[in-house]
């Protein structure tokens, strides 16, 4: 018996149920992400873009082909996964870019030149983002406090024949924090996150294109019937 000792001879044995539990409960750290694809040389500024609302598989959120396990884990479109209980305590944002017209090439090119981090700071500073309910929408923060580190960092350098090389990032790793209050998603509550760009957002560079990944930090619990 762990804790203190039982002494048959002067205490009460401790009570046992005569009844088994009918349900225990899980506990575990999950992330959810899903993404949304930017066109070059289109207008961002006073948009809204609804992330979250694209499961894998399907085609949305700015793509044109459908989406993988990179760009979002949702199974069903504005509902956490497996339709556990959610409680989310940290948001984070991402922005890669691509450098070709459509959504078939790869965003793993390094931030290296002016009009690539022209873009880059272009999302950081115009953009925010806000909770989506079916009748509520609530403002989180800016995308300078989601993971952005609030500006581009690294080194870029150039050789003799004018070559640009090096890589720039956007403080990933760094997430807004809800150091109080977790945001409950419920299991049955459908849910988006919009990402909004102010007046003076300029358009993204032409022939590039950005893709924001926004990821949700958190834990589920989930019921388990075991009788």
């Amino acid at each position: 018996m762990y804790g203190s000792q039982y002494n048959p001879l002067d205490s009460k044995a401790p009570n046992v149920p005569f009844v088994q539990p009918k349900s225990l409960f899980r506990f575990g750290e999950q992330t959810i992400w899903s993404s949304q694809f930017l066109q070059g040389n289109v207008g961002i500024a006073s948009t809204q873009n609804r992330l979250f609302s694209v499961a894998q598989g399907s085609q949305g959120q700015g793509f044109t082909n459908a989406l993988s396990i990179a760009e979002t884990n949702l199974k069903e479109g504005g509902k956490v996964p497996a339709g556990v209980a959610y409680d989310v305590f940290g948001v984070g944002c991402q922005i890669m870019h691509g450098n070709q017209a459509g959504d078939g090439g790869t965003t793993s090119i390094a931030a290296d030149t002016q009009v690539l981090i022209r873009d880059e700071q272009n999302i950081i500073n115009n953009g925010a983002l806000s909770w989506s309910f079916t009748q509520t929408q609530i403002d989180i923060c800016p995308v300078a406090l989601a993971g952005a580190g609030g500006g581009l960092f690294g080194a870029v350098s150039q050789n003799a024949a004018g070559a640009n090389s090096g890589a720039m990032n956007n403080g990933n790793g760094q997430i807004w924090m809800y150091r109080k209050h977790p945001v409950a998603l419920p299991g049955n509550t459908t849910f988006t996150i919009l990402l909004s760009f102010g007046s003076r957002a300029a358009a993204l560079s032409a022939n590039n294109y950005c893709v924001v990944r926004t990821v949700l930090f958190g834990y589920y619990k989930n019921i388990i019937e075991i009788g």
